[in-house]
């Protein structure tokens, strides 16, 4: 669905096609659905691996950390002051670093990310809309970027997702075996995706814009 959404936004960015997509509540409900998915899904992800080594995470911090600020500069250049200072790969840095010291209180972070994701979608303030304050949560109105993934409600449904995770692991489905069978080729490319989306989620609008940016000079 991500894949898809970016394909339609850079074939309205080009002039191909004239979707609202920042304006219609249909392009916005498909927006929160995705991200909505990506988050729970990152969280359940989240609770498979929290016994992992240090290591791991501070690899998986530096990798978000990095490809964060990619974004931002890339975007600083390509959109001006719509740029993106806290898109997804923002949110999970910082939600990341607030969730690892809580990792071994599921169901309190299931009461606590219930409250927040209510709250943050219920209320909201004007003296939240200034930049240094909007990416925690609670702005009244969306701010003038391409990309914008607030701590608050979204921390609450990651939470949520963490709680399921260690609670209903086996809805992962089961351990790869040791001899796996054949695979489909779609089977294949589903597979490689979710074990590399981060990869996925870096790669697949550069090339996605660069394709439509040549059939474009062309």
């Amino acid at each position: 669905m991500m894949v898809a959404y970016h394909g339609c936004y850079d074939l309205t960015y080009f002039g191909y096609a004239h979707f609202r997509m920042l304006e219609d509540p249909r392009w916005i409900a498909w927006r929160t659905v995705i991200v909505s998915s990506f988050v729970l899904l990152s969280g359940f992800s989240m609770a498979l691996g929290r016994e992992g080594s240090q290591r791991g995470f501070g690899k998986r911090l530096l990798q978000l950390g990095g490809c964060a600020l990619l974004v931002s500069a890339a975007t600083s250049l390509l959109f001006g002051p719509r740029w993106i200072y806290f898109g997804v790969l923002h949110f999970f840095f910082v939600a990341t670093l607030v969730t690892a010291p809580l990792r071994r209180h599921p169901d309190a972070l299931v009461l606590a990310g219930s409250a927040l994701f209510v709250a943050g979608w219920t209320l909201g303030w004007d003296a939240m809309n200034a930049r240094t304050l909007n990416w925690i949560g609670f702005a009244s109105q969306k701010p003038f970027t391409e990309d914008y993934a607030p701590l608050i409600p979204w921390l609450g449904l990651l939470w949520i997702g963490f709680w399921a995770g260690c609670r209903f692991p086996s809805l992962a489905g089961p351990a790869p075996s040791a001899s796996p069978k054949p695979q489909s080729p779609p089977m294949v490319a589903t597979t490689f995706l979710g074990r590399h989306s981060l990869v996925a989620y870096m790669l697949h609008q550069p090339l996605l814009f660069a394709l439509l940016y040549l059939i474009h000079r062309l």
